[in-house]
């Protein structure tokens, strides 16, 4: 088999940090219709320059669908503190997926689950012929790391990256891809609004999976641990493995995917026709 370099986009993490990149000016790149853009011009940005700097030759784009997932139905409050997103944003859900669309990119997402799901399960089925590069703000998707899934954090601006194999993450955070899990489960997401074990942040946390590497270990040598500790820890222990199971990204979604991955060849015609009848026609200088 022909071993082929595979770059996913975490749609929704590019596209909502273009936005917030651009709001505060009160300048929203509106297109002919009178539409906000500003964060499509922004994942644009990224995903050309994305394309440049790692030379791919097939793109992928996972995306949240919104409504309820199954993580929903295992704790009602699961991502229950965040706001609705800016009224400005809101148009631009579905005319970034036309934008991506018309440069040839296949959109992928699945009822009941997340974006991370989907990049999951590409990942972890890709990565087993292939080369993959995950393409993220978003710190959760680090434990989908393996010998040929690396995942790329976007830093401040455009153009800059910082790419994490298994030696860099564990240079960096002290540990493995899986343990990713466990770190989340014991400290909790106030992003995702679970809690994880009251009163054990990041440090603690940390401490713990050096010294016992598991949440099956951390438990089962409980004895040996601070009294303080102790307490927390089999006070919360029902929230310890909900947790885990909420910060677990689901690699087994049903997606069907094309396995000949055809590569992405622009055809810049066809864009700029597509992009016009969008009223984008504005865009189109940042893809030619």
């Amino acid at each position: 088999m022909n071993r082929k370099h595979i770059l996913i986009l975490d749609g929704m993490a590019l596209l909502f940090r273009s936005f917030f990149a651009t709001s505060f000016t009160g300048q929203f790149m509106r297109n002919q219709a009178g539409v906000p853009t500003n964060a499509i011009y922004g994942f644009l940005k990224h995903l050309t320059l994305a394309n440049k700097q790692f030379c791919p030759d097939t793109i992928l784009c996972c995306w949240d669908l919104g409504g309820k997932t199954f993580r929903h139905k295992l704790f009602p409050q699961y991502k229950a503190n965040r706001d609705e997103p800016p009224l400005e944003l809101i148009p631009q859900f579905q005319l970034v997926k036309h934008i991506v669309q018309a440069l040839g990119i296949e959109n992928i997402s699945y009822p009941g689950y997340e974006a991370d799901d989907c990049i999951g399960t590409l990942s972890t089925r890709l990565s087993k012929d292939h080369k993959v590069n995950i393409l993220t703000g978003d710190q959760d998707l680090l434990q989908l790391i393996n010998q040929n899934t690396h995942v790329t954090l976007l830093k401040k601006g455009y153009g800059n990256y910082q790419v994490f194999n298994q030696e860099l993450l564990e240079l960096e955070w002290g540990i493995t891809p899986k343990q990713v899990i466990d770190l989340k489960a014991l400290m909790g997401d106030s992003a995702d609004n679970y809690p994880g074990v009251k009163g054990i942040g990041k440090k603690t946390a940390e401490r713990l999976l050096k010294d016992y590497t598991s949440i099956e270990q951390i438990i089962e040598n409980l004895a040996d641990l601070p009294r303080g500790v102790q307490t927390k820890i089999k006070n919360d222990l029902d929230m310890l493995h909900l947790s885990r199971k909420l910060a677990t990204i689901f690699c087994h979604v049903p997606l069907p995917i094309d396995s000949s991955l055809a590569p992405w060849k622009p055809k810049y015609d066809v864009i700029h026709r597509s992009f016009q009848e969008l009223g984008c026609s504005h865009l189109t200088s940042l893809v030619r």
